[in-house]
């Protein structure tokens, strides 16, 4: 093998580990969103007795800490090389 294709070789191997590691932190992304900011709100607005200050402050934060984790996840994957 040739100097020319180990260096491809590193590069295709880090673009994919970036690429992987970015997709198991954008689940994590949509899991917070989901379970911990879109579930709760949707089951306290379907309850008879909602109390919605604590659930919508919890919702807000997950969706804060979602959108903090995904665009993390994009400035993350500008460190691809071509």
């Amino acid at each position: 093998m040739s100097d020319g294709d180990g260096e491809a070789r590193e590069k295709l191997v880090a673009n994919e580990r970036i690429k992987f590691s970015a997709t198991y932190a954008n689940g994590l992304a949509v899991a917070i969103f989901a379970v911990g900011g879109f579930a709760p709100f949707i089951s306290t607005a379907l309850s008879d007795r909602p109390h919605f200050e604590p659930v919508l402050f919890a919702t807000v934060v997950c969706w804060i800490m979602s959108g903090a984790i995904h665009w993390g996840v994009r400035h993350a994957l500008r460190d691809l090389r071509p």
